[in-house]
Parts: structure tokens; C-alpha cells; sequence
């Protein structure tokens, strides 16, 4: 298996319709803050369901705009993708992340980071933000598996939508 990391331009915009797929949710990142600072537990859902998230219909020319787009190839295939937005504060957004169900835990994810920290320090950036659902326990794992820190916690966003109750965990990465 052979994984290759691309950022999308005019030759590979195609890469932008990589189709959501869907996820397990199998439980709950549930998080809480004291003067000792942030502080996390799992919880596990009694039933596994799987969501899957709307098609963003991205633009290359917005993407371009507000930051870049990166591809992760395996087999010559794209498997992956990740968006980022460059932020006021040295910061770029991890705004979009996804891999195939077929090609997970095999470090795609992990491969799109690393090289989209390399691209964010030629910018000027000096870390690496991002949100996760509470209910994406998978997600916010791998968020922190990979060194990102919990920096805030947000439970007002999806209140008067069909996700009431949901929350959403700030992650950053220092570079």
C-alpha cells in the first residue's frame, strides 16, 4: 500500500467531491475545565449508530481563497481529504477531514496533518486549530492521540437545530 499526500489544485479539483461517508458513533468525549485546566472522560452510547455528515460542495476558488486543500491518495486513488483555513491569530483552521471507511487506521489522517503543518509553517502559521462533536468520540481520540490539546467547549451551537444538545470541543496544535 502506498499513500500519497497532494495539495488539490486545477489538475485534481475533482478530489473536492470525495463523498462523505459514514461513521460509528459509539460514544461521548465529555469535557470540563477546573484552575487545573481542561479535563476529559468517555462515555459509551448503550446503541452504535452511524451518521454521515451533508456534502460541502467545495469550490476550489474558496478553498484557494481562504486557505488550501490537501488529497490523500492510496494506490493512485483518493481516499482522503482535508481542508484548511488560514486564521488571524498564526493559527489554520482544520475545517474538513475525511478518509474512505475502507482506508481507516492505516495513518491517512495522521499523513494529511503532517503535511498540512509543513505547508502552514511556509505561511507563517505556528499551530493548528480544529472542532469535533462531542458525539464523534472517534474523532476527538484521534485529536488527541495525535497532540492536539483541548482549548475550549462550546454547548450553545446546535441548540435550536435537530442536534440540541450536541457540543462542539476546540482542539489547537502547537507547531
Amino acid at each position: 500500500m502506498s499513500i500519497t499526500i497532494t495539495r488539490v489544485t486545477k489538475a485534481n479539483a475533482e478530489d473536492l467531491r470525495l463523498p462523505n461517508q459514514p461513521f460509528e458513533r459509539f460514544g461521548h468525549m465529555q469535557v470540563t475545565r477546573d484552575e487545573t485546566g481542561w479535563h476529559h472522560h468517555e462515555t459509551k452510547d448503550d446503541v452504535i449508530s452511524a451518521q454521515t455528515f451533508p456534502e460541502e460542495h467545495y469550490q476550489l476558488v474558496d478553498i484557494d481563497r481562504l486557505g488550501f486543500a490537501l488529497s490523500a491518495y492510496r494506490d493512485g486513488q483518493c481516499v482522503g481529504l482535508a481542508t484548511f483555513e488560514y486564521q488571524f491569530n498564526k493559527l489554520v483552521y482544520l475545517a474538513d477531514l475525511k478518509v474512505n471507511a475502507d482506508a481507516r487506521h492505516q495513518g491517512i489522517a495522521s499523513a494529511l496533518l503532517d503535511a498540512a503543518k509543513l505547508i502552514a509553517q511556509q505561511h507563517g502559521c505556528a499551530g493548528m486549530c480544529t472542532i469535533a462533536q462531542g458525539s464523534n468520540l472517534a474523532a476527538n481520540r484521534f485529536y488527541l492521540h495525535y497532540g492536539f490539546q483541548i482549548g475550549g467547549l462550546e454547548t450553545f451551537r446546535y441548540q435550536f437545530t435537530q442536534a440540541a444538545g450536541e457540543c462542539d470541543i476546540h482542539y489547537w496544535l502547537s507547531f
